[in-house]
């Protein structure tokens, strides 16, 4: 597609120009070729005239009687001529319409009569001034803005990457025409060359990324996530998480890699591998949160395998928390989806109709079924499913009401019968638990592993009692078996050792509510093992003075004294370590509504080679994925994105969307793109253009 030619037909013999001049000239076409100004004597009530009166058939003749004469002192040297349809000049006999404008009548007494006045020998009082005829002659037309076309097309590389639309939707001819509407010096670039442009700045800007993770002094942790486009591509996304020195959580995307099929263990672990390795990471990652798919299972276990076997630290892999929940949740809801459905289905019409959610509210206010704030969350994720049974629940009456009331648009089959009320009332108390746990994962500024596992803990316990229960009903114990599987499978691949220091390192947690399953004297001990091995002798030299011990001239070896007090200072200092642990584990949980980070950040120098490990530790994620992309609506328009987003620029538009997003500054080889200025330019190209246009206007 030529973006210079501006057409919008692609037929030769159909060509329409958007150009400003030529949408102009048709607009002047249609206009008189010559326009009058005629002043209109202040003395003088003002009345409707028509212009250009003077040429034939162009006179306005008058619809209704004029309930007012006209006074124009020009009238004195005409007179009606007896048809009562016209006046004649007294001096040449000259007819004009009656309904003819005193300007005109003015104006052929200046041209033909000059003196008129004098020679009748009337006097006119306080005569005004003779109008003077302005002639508008075709302006030149205004030079168009001068426009920046690569100011233009870096702006819309913006919206590409903040909308997360592929390149080829510039190549919409629509688009590209309305462009030539507003100025037809424009020129977009074609769709290959924002493509080429798009995965320069990938590369440029991953290597900003890969410096700023060579800065971090502290272990990292990643989160796997895959999906499958409409293009069947499937993906997988590798995340990296840390805390800095300042004990602020950072995360940064790391790829959006294509898995070629199939799709196996395998095939996930070489693309992983080769990511650490272009981020030169791979030696400093300490666990890896999976999506619990069974081939990512396999290749954390694979990459588990060959970093113990390297000898490079300790690595674990964990299964993400807000999936295995989200999973059990819709075992739990699977016998009233029937009955969520036409809730649904009510709520959906409610919120397209201002007229049924006014009744709703008046029958809630009549029946003091509380206030609700509309829309209601209708979506098909956990936080939506738990608001119908939550309106059915809390609302039963004036859902009803209103539905008998549009029985004919709503239809009765939403009706709900006595035995679906009762369902849904055990079904919303059996679930309220899970919703609070939901909510408080998604709101949670750091959902530590200790967190989770102390929230999972309480829900296996929740649903055991319901299993157990002689009150509960036979479809929700059998829904709680099912349920139960999944919990106990979570519990047991996260009683580990390396959880257990997690979930101790949190200081709301610690031992004291850390779950049974977890809690055991063995992994209290390998903990005190772990801690004296890789945070105490590995960091002893970085923690203590800067001051050198001189070496002797006779071949730069310590002395005898100086070896043996080094020795006594590492049993001492380890001893201290050792202490530190001991000491931090005595003293009793901090609040639950405590910020995890702020603890550490007041309590670092306390615990100085304690708050080391927990940097490192804390930054293992219980869950692949934000909980609240899995349990709230705002999880579907990222799907969405991800559906529908064409392969070739899908990985360079989302990585760059999140790192610009994360504060990664947006760079095009090695010159950074200030957005901000070039806004500023647009705005004031903008004011320009309109103050340009105001005053062609006036002029």
């Amino acid at each position: 597609m030529n973006f210079g030619t501006g057409t919008v037909s692609g037929k030769a013999e159909n060509l329409m120009e958007w150009s400003v001049n030529n949408a102009f000239k048709t607009l002047k076409d249609m206009e008189s070729k010559s326009v009058m100004d005629m002043a209109i004597i202040p003395s003088i009530d003002p009345i409707d005239i028509g212009l250009g009166s003077l040429e034939k058939g162009n006179g306005v003749p008058a619809t209704k009687p004029r309930k007012k004469m006209m006074t124009s002192v020009y009238l004195k040297f005409f007179e009606t001529v007896p048809d009562g349809k016209s006046r004649r000049c007294k001096f040449c006999g000259q007819s004009y319409s009656i309904a003819t404008a005193t300007g005109n009548l003015g104006r052929h007494l200046s041209n033909r009569h000059p003196g008129y006045d004098k020679a009748t020998g009337d006097a006119v009082t306080n005569p005004a001034p003779l109008p003077t005829i302005v002639i508008k002659k075709n302006q030149p037309q205004a030079k168009m803005p001068q426009v920046d076309l690569d100011h233009l097309n870096w702006l819309l590389i913006k919206w590409l990457i903040v909308a997360s639309v592929p390149p080829s939707a510039l190549e919409e001819k629509w688009l590209a025409n309305s462009f030539k509407f507003l100025n037809s010096s424009i020129q977009l670039w074609p769709g290959e060359k924002f493509q080429a442009v798009l995965l320069e700045v990938f590369r440029s800007m991953r290597e900003d990324v890969r410096a700023i993770l060579e800065q971090v002094s502290s272990k990292v942790s990643i989160t796997l996530d895959f999906w499958t486009s409409y293009e069947q591509i499937f993906y997988m996304s590798v995340t990296c998480q840390w805390i800095d020195e300042n004990w602020s959580f950072q995360k940064v995307l790391l790829d959006i890699s294509h898995i070629q099929s199939p799709c196996t263990g395998a095939e996930i672990y070489h693309t992983l591998v080769k990511i650490l390795k272009v981020y030169n990471i791979y030696n400093r990652v300490l666990s890896c949160t999976h999506d619990n798919s069974p081939e990512a299972m396999r290749s954390c276990h694979t990459l588990k395998d060959n970093i113990d076997s390297q000898k490079v630290g300790p690595f674990c892999y964990v299964p993400c928390a807000a999936r295995t929940l989200n999973s059990i949740i819709n075992d739990g809801l699977g016998t009233t989806k029937p009955i969520i459905s036409k809730i649904r289905e009510f709520v959906l019409e409610m919120n397209a109709s201002v007229q049924i959610r006014e009744e709703f509210t008046e029958f809630a206010t009549a029946f003091q079924e509380g206030s609700w704030k509309f829309p209601l969350d209708a979506s098909a994720r956990w936080s939506g499913s738990y608001q119908m049974l939550d309106i059915m629940r809390k609302a039963g009456k004036s859902m009803e009401n209103v539905i008998r009331k549009y029985e004919e648009s709503l239809g009765s089959k939403v009706l709900l019968s006595s035995a679906e009320k009762n369902a849904v009332n055990i079904m919303h108390a059996f679930l309220e638990p899970f919703y609070k746990t939901t909510n408080n994962m998604c709101n949670n500024k750091l959902p530590t592993i200790g967190l989770v596992v102390f929230f999972m803990d309480h829900i296996s316990e929740t649903i055991s009692a319901c299993r157990d229960s002689r009150h509960s009903p036979d479809w929700l114990k059998s829904a709680a078996e099912d349920m139960e599987v999944k919990a106990r499978k979570y519990n047991e691949q996260v009683c580990n050792i390396f959880t257990y220091m997690t979930a101790i390192l949190d200081p709301r947690i610690k031992v004291e509510l850390i779950p049974e399953s977890l809690n055991s004297e063995n992994y209290l001990e390998e903990a005190r093992a772990h801690f004296i091995r890789n945070y105490c002798a590995n960091h002893f030299s970085s923690m203590t003075s800067g001051f050198c011990s001189p070496e002797l001239e006779d071949g730069g070896s310590f002395s005898f004294a100086e070896e043996i007090a080094r020795k006594k200072r590492r049993v001492s200092m380890s001893s201290a370590s050792t202490d530190e642990l001991t000491q931090y584990l005595s003293e009793p949980p901090a609040p639950l509504p405590t910020d995890v980070l702020e603890w550490w950040k007041v309590n670092s120098t306390r615990y100085l080679r304690l708050s080391l490990m927990a940097r490192d530790f804390l930054a293992v994620q219980a869950t692949s994925v934000a909980p609240e992309e899995l349990f709230c609506s705002n999880g579907d328009e990222i799907d969405k994105q991800r559906f529908s987003m064409p392969h070739n620029s899908a990985q360079a538009l989302l990585c760059i969307k999140s790192w610009t997003e994360g504060g990664v500054r947006l760079k095009y080889k090695s010159t950074e793109i200030d957005y901000e200025r070039l806004m500023e330019l647009a705005t004031s190209s903008a004011a320009d253009n309109i103050a340009a246009g105001i005053n062609k206007k006036q002029n």
